[in-house]
């Protein structure tokens, strides 16, 4: 966990106006006492009324909360605009979570500056990721995210489908088609894999360990490089 949100998830449970120990806080945040004891003083010092001390347990007084969050005109834009391409061109669950994310920027905006999401007029055509698609992009996401290996069945640019067992490393967008970076147990070597030509994928239920060699850094290190082999599986 982030320092920035370990002191914020210290404030919450302070919040409840009850007495609460650095033991308490360090066993809930997996930290030691004595990096909650240095925690707490540094929200002191910035102003949040915590009283208490090392030993007994700390309370926050009645009244306080946390500042509302603010973001300047260009942050707004670029808030947006990231939620509004992740609403078009991103999975099912991550269009969701983009709209839901519209929701929650909205709601944190003082009143002058609420008409500014609304204003941004930067915009993506959703009919553009078909349903399929967007049903691929969160199960493959998934499974780059849990190390899942993957059986699926791809059409090569000639059409000809064959069966590769995947390790999937993370999703890259070219602005046109989604791809899937992968390590391929066939070929020994990266592929990529348009996920509009994916016929069917099969979860395995196999996880895999991220080898040297193997990882989505040792993939980009090698596209920088121009090393990476584009053959007819690699896109565009």
């Amino acid at each position: 966990m982030r320092r920035a949100d370990r002191l914020f998830q210290i404030v919450q449970y302070l919040r409840g106006g009850r007495l609460v120990t650095a033991a308490m806080l360090g066993e809930r945040l997996e930290v030691s006492e004595r990096t909650i004891y240095r925690d707490i003083a540094d929200l002191q010092s910035t102003g949040v009324p915590i009283d208490g001390e090392a030993g007994v347990g700390y309370i926050m007084r009645q009244g306080y909360d946390l500042p509302p969050l603010m973001f300047s005109r260009d942050e707004i834009v670029a808030l947006v605009t990231g939620a509004r391409l992740a609403r078009a061109w991103g999975g099912a669950s991550v269009a969701r979570a983009a709209e839901e994310a519209l929701i929650k920027i909205e709601a944190v905006l003082p009143d002058s500056e609420k008409s500014r999401i609304s204003k941004t007029e930067i915009h993506a055509p959703e009919f553009m990721m078909s349903q399929d698609n967007r049903n691929r992009f969160d199960l493959l996401e998934r499974a780059a995210d849990e190390k899942m290996i993957l059986q699926i069945s791809y059409l090569d640019v000639n059409g000809t489908a064959t069966g590769r067992r995947v390790q999937p490393l993370g999703l890259w967008f070219w602005g046109k088609v989604w791809t899937l970076a992968a390590w391929c147990e066939l070929r020994t070597d990266f592929r990529t894999f348009r996920l509009d030509r994916i016929e069917s994928i099969l979860e395995t239920g196999e996880a895999f360990r991220p080898e040297r060699g193997r990882t989505l850094a040792d993939y980009y290190r090698l596209m920088e490089r121009g090393e990476g082999r584009h053959d007819r599986d690699r896109c565009p």
